[in-house]
C-alpha cells in the first residue's frame, strides 16, 4: 500500500455506516491506536541438521522477555515454535545461493482464545560473498497494515545489508513510538554510520478496514466472474484453497479475499500460507481459506478431502468447484458487482491501489447494504439489557424472493452469527429509538 490516499467517495463512509455502529469492529486483529507497534522481531535462519536437510531455527528475537508468569511462558514459547514453519513453510528444498530476489508475506497465527497475530516477512540473502542461504526478518504484531509493516521491513532490510547491529536501535524507537490512528502518521529517528541521523514518516491509511489488503493482486490474477464465485463461496463460509508458487501472491491475494467479506470476518481456519508439515489441514471438514505453494499441488489433490473451490492464482482459473457458485449470489446484484469490478478493471492503470481498494470495498459493502443492511430494525431492545435479533421477521422484511432465498442461507453463519451478536451487545445504532 503507498501513501497519499485518495479521498474515499462519499458513498463508502455511508454505506459502511449503515453496517456498523459497534458491530462492523469485530475485526480479526486489533486496531486501536496508541498500542505497541510489535511484540517481537525475530531472525530465522535455516540450521544444516545432522542428516544433511536445513531445519529453520530462530536465530535472534528482540525483546528478549524476562519475568514472565508461567501462562505468558508457555504462550511465548508455542509462539517462538510455530514462527520458523511459517517463515519457511517451503519445507527442506534449500540449498546455498549466491542471489535471490528478497520477498515480502504475512502469516496469521490464531490463539486459543480466537484472537490473532500477525508475522509479517521479508525473506532476503544477507549480504556478502559466495554462496549463502535466506533468512527471514519476521514482526509479530496484532496489528493488521501491511502496507505500513513492508516499509517498516524495508528500513529493516536497508540495516541489514550494513549489519545486524543496526537494526536493534531503529527496531527499539519503534517499540517506543505509539501506533498511528488511521490517517496519522508517527516519525520515528534513526541514525545509520555514514548517513547520519534519518526521520522515518509512517503513516496509517485513514480507511482502519482496508490497510491490510491490495485488491489489485486479486484483480491482476482472477477475472471478476471468478472472484464472484470466490466470494459467494466465502460467503457461505465453505473450504477455499488458493494455489501459487510465491509467498507473496498467496498471502496478499487470500488477505484480498477475507477483506471482500467487509464488514463481516472470516471467523474460521485461516492460513494465508500452509506450511508443508501442515497439508493435511485441507482434510478438515470444518470451513477454512488457506493458500498452498503450487508444488504440493497433487498432494493436496490425493488428500481425502471433502468439497472444496481450488484455486490456481498463476493461471487465473478455478482446479475443482462444488459446481453451484455462479448460482449463490442473488443476480440482479451478482450482475451489479460485475459491472462494478469491470469497470475498475479497465481503468486498472488509471487508479492508485487506495482508489482501487475503496472502489471494490464499495461495491462489496454495497451488496451487504442491500441484503442484510436493514438488520438493526430487527432488533427488540430490552430496558436496559442487550437486545435480541428477530431472525424472522428480518427476512421476511425482504421483498425480493431471490435476496430472501440467499439471506436464508447468510444468516445460519458464523460470521452472521458474531456480527449479530456484537450488534445486540452495543446499542449505538439505535441510540435515542428506544
Amino acid at each position: 500500500a503507498t501513501e497519499g490516499k485518495q479521498e474515499a467517495p462519499a458513498a463508502e463512509s455511508n454505506s459502511s455506516r449503515a453496517l456498523q455502529g459497534k458491530a462492523g469492529d469485530r475485526s480479526s486483529v486489533l486496531y486501536s491506536a496508541g498500542q505497541f507497534f510489535f511484540e517481537y522481531l525475530v531472525v530465522v535462519s535455516l540450521k544444516k541438521t545432522s542428516d544433511g536437510r536445513y531445519e529453520p531455527k530462530i536465530t535472534y528475537q528482540f525483546p528478549k522477555r524476562e519475568n514472565l508468569l508461567r501462562g505468558q511462558k508457555e504462550e511465548e514459547e508455542r509462539l517462538l515454535q510455530a514462527i520458523p514453519l511459517f517463515c519457511f513453510p517451503d519445507g527442506n528444498n534449500w540449498a546455498p545461493v549466491t542471489d535471490f530476489t528478497s520477498e515480502t508475506f504475512s502469516f496469521v497465527l490464531t490463539n486459543v482464545d480466537g484472537s490473532r497475530k500477525i508475522g509479517y516477512c521479508r525473506r532476503l540473502l544477507p549480504s556478502g560473498r559466495g554462496v549463502r542461504l535466506p533468512e527471514v526478518f519476521c514482526i509479530i504484531s496484532c496489528l493488521g497494515c501491511f502496507g505500513l509493516f513492508s516499509k517498516i521491513l524495508d528500513e529493516v532490510e536497508k540495516r541489514r545489508q550494513i549489519s545486524m547491529a543496526v537494526i536493534y536501535p531503529f527496531m527499539q524507537g519503534l517499540r517506543e513510538s505509539p501506533f498511528p490512528a488511521p490517517g496519522k502518521t508517527v516519525t520515528i529517528k534513526s541514525f545509520i554510520p555514514e548517513s547520519g541521523t534519518e526521520l522515518i514518516e509512517l503513516t496509517r491509511p485513514l480507511d482502519a478496514h482496508l490497510e491490510h489488503v491490495e485488491f489489485q493482486a486479486l484483480l491482476q490474477r482472477l477475472s471478476p466472474d471468478l472472484i464472484l464465485h470466490i466470494f459467494a463461496s466465502a460467503v457461505l463460509e465453505r473450504r477455499l484453497i488458493f494455489l501459487a508458487e510465491e509467498l507473496s501472491v498467496l498471502s496478499q491475494c487470500i488477505h484480498a479475499v477475507a477483506a471482500l467479506l467487509y464488514p463481516f470476518t472470516w471467523a474460521h481456519t485461516y492460513i494465508p500460507v500452509v506450511p508443508e508439515c501442515l497439508l493435511d489441514t485441507v482434510c478438515c471438514p470444518t470451513p477454512f481459506m488457506v493458500g498452498i505453494q503450487m508444488r504440493h499441488l497433487e498432494r493436496v489433490l490425493d488428500q481425502p478431502m471433502e468439497e472444496a473451490l481450488i484455486v490456481d492464482l498463476c493461471k487465473g482459473k478455478i482446479i475443482r468447484a462444488v459446481g453451484d457458485e455462479e448460482e449463490i449470489l442473488p443476480i440482479k446484484l451478482q450482475n451489479e458487482m460485475l459491472t462494478s469490478l469491470n469497470r475498475h478493471n479497465n481503468n486498472n492503470n488509471v487508479h492508485t491501489p487506495e482508489q482501487v481498494n475503496t472502489l471494490v470495498s464499495e461495491a462489496f459493502v454495497q451488496f451487504f447494504v442491500r441484503i442484510v443492511g436493514h438488520y438493526a430494525s430487527h432488533i427488540k431492545w430490552s430496558k436496559n439489557g442487550p437486545g435480541t435479533f428477530q431472525e424472522r421477521a428480518f427476512c421476511k422484511a425482504i421483498a425480493s424472493k431471490t435476496n430472501r432465498k440467499f439471506v436464508k442461507k447468510f444468516v445460519k453463519t458464523n460470521m452472521f452469527s458474531l456480527f449479530i451478536e456484537d450488534a445486540e451487545k452495543s446499542r449505538i445504532p439505535q441510540e435515542g429509538k428506544r
